[in-house]
């Protein structure tokens, strides 16, 4: 059969080359980010590279796409289940987080965020992400104000943007091997935040 009467199998070639793409990223940075780069990654050619994406730019807007949804996937995945509204903010915390300097997942999303003062389709991607982000501080916040488990002291719009900002600030220097600021450190300063805007000495 011919290549239009496979969907399936160039689903699965755009997504290997995604993927491709994203370790290509990780490793080499976008700048000079060649499309040999990407091929070899996947072990095909570059004709196919461009067969399935004529532009660059198109593969690299999906490869933060994907980066942005696997995040919150893994980021709803270890707090949707929690019950405890401290449990959950003290997760979630974590989870915002780079595992180390070399976490792939954070490196690559600090990368491809570079692009969106040159790119409306990567702006688009960063501040969907910081929404979404936000909408998760503020479920915890408002279920832990509504059980008295938390005294808020401000808006909680405005406390949940701070403790994302918190997130990504400190996440940045973690990747960028500042040595005075480690994961551990990291979290340990953003639950003093925390304690501080919900009045709950348990964080």
């Amino acid at each position: 059969m011919g290549k239009l009467g496979r969907p399936k199998n160039q689903t699965a070639r755009r997504e290997a080359l995604v993927d491709a793409a994203g370790r290509a990223i990780t490793e080499r940075g976008l700048e000079g980010l060649r499309i040999k780069d990407i091929a070899e990654e996947a072990g095909m050619s570059a004709g196919s590279v461009l067969y399935y994406y004529p532009e660059l730019d198109e593969l690299v807007l999906e490869v933060h796409r994907g980066a942005v949804e696997r995040f919150l996937a893994a980021r709803h995945a270890v707090t949707d289940e929690v019950a405890d509204p401290v449990a959950r903010l003290r997760a979630l915390i974590a989870s915002g987080l780079p595992s180390a300097p070399d976490d792939a997942t954070h490196g690559l999303l600090y990368e491809l965020h570079g692009r969106a003062d040159r790119s409306a389709g990567h702006a688009a991607l960063m501040a969907s992400l910081f929404s979404s982000e936000v909408g998760l501080y503020t479920t915890v916040l408002e279920v832990g104000a509504a059980t008295g488990v938390f005294t808020l002291s401000a808006p909680v719009g405005d406390l949940a943007r701070n403790l994302v900002a918190l997130e990504d600030g400190f996440g940045l220097h973690i990747v960028s091997r500042n040595a005075g600021l480690t994961r551990t450190e990291a979290q340990r300063l953003i639950r003093v935040q925390a304690r501080a805007v919900t009045g709950c000495p348990e964080l």
